[in-house]
C-alpha cells in the first residue's frame, strides 16, 4: 500500500506552523516567510540556492507522489470559498502536479490547471479522503499538504506514515500549533534529528514496523 508522507512542515520554536491572522496580504499571518527562509535559499527554491542539508530535505517534497490532500486554509485566505475567480496562491501552474483533494465544506467543480495539477474540492474526514487520494494516486505515495490544522488531523487519526517537521528558530507566540492533542505521538515512530548550519533542525518522524 502507498505511504502517507507530510513535508517541509515548518514549525517555531514554541511549535507554531503559521501566525495569524491569515488574510490574502498575509497568508501565513505575522510569521510572514520566517518559517521558511530555510526553503527559500535552497536549489529546491531557486536555481542559484544551497546545495546543502536544507536543499536534501526540501528535495524530498516531489518523488513518488501521486496525489495531494490539502485543507481550506492552505487553498486560500478566509472567504475564498465566495470567490468563484479564485485559484489558489499558485499561479496557473501549481507546484502539485498531481490530482489535488482540497477538504472543504464548500462544493465545487474540479478545476483544472497547468502542468498535471487538478483540484477536487471534497468534503470528508481523513480516513475517506485518504481513500479517495489513494485512488487516484495509482500506486504511489500521499502527501499530505498541511496546514497544521489537516497535519493535526491526520496525525490524531493515525494515517501518516512518514512526517518531516522542520523546527526554525524563532519565536511567534501566536498562531496555530501543530502540536496540539497529540500527546505521546512519538511513541509509535522512529525519530531522528539533524541539525543545519542554518539553525533549523530537520525532524523525521517514520512509522514504527508492526511487531
Amino acid at each position: 500500500m502507498s505511504r502517507t508522507r507530510i513535508h517541509n512542515l515548518a514549525i517555531s520554536l514554541d511549535g507554531f506552523a503559521t501566525g495569524e491572522p491569515q488574510s490574502l496580504e498575509a497568508p501565513f499571518g505575522h510569521a510572514g516567510h520566517r518559517l521558511h527562509a530555510w526553503m527559500m535559499a535552497t536549489r529546491y527554491w531557486s536555481p542559484t540556492g544551497s546545495t546543502g542539508v536544507d536543499d536534501v530535505f526540501a528535495q524530498q517534497f516531489g518523488p513518488g507522489i501521486g496525489a495531494e490532500i490539502m485543507g481550506a486554509n492552505k487553498f486560500g485566505p478566509p472567504g475564498w470559498q465566495d470567490d468563484a475567480d479564485w485559484k489558489g496562491w499558485w499561479g496557473p501552474n501549481p507546484p502539485f502536479h498531481t490530482p489535488t483533494f482540497v477538504l472543504t465544506h464548500h462544493a465545487r467543480p474540479p478545476l483544472e490547471m497547468e502542468g498535471g495539477t487538478t483540484f477536487h474540492f471534497l468534503e470528508a474526514s481523513p480516513a475517506e479522503a485518504l481513500e479517495v487520494a489513494r485512488e487516484a494516486a495509482g500506486g504511489q505515495d500521499v502527501r499530505i499538504g498541511g496546514g497544521p490544522t489537516m497535519a493535526r488531523d491526520f496525525l490524531a487519526a493515525g494515517l501518516v506514515d512518514h512526517l518531516h517537521v522542520v523546527q526554525v528558530p524563532i519565536v511567534l507566540g501566536r498562531g496555530v500549533r501543530l502540536w496540539d492533542g497529540l500527546e505521546a505521538l512519538e511513541e509509535g515512530y522512529d525519530v531522528e534529528a539533524v541539525s543545519s548550519p542554518t539553525g533549523v533542525t530537520h525532524l523525521t518522524f517514520t512509522r514504527k514496523a508492526a511487531s
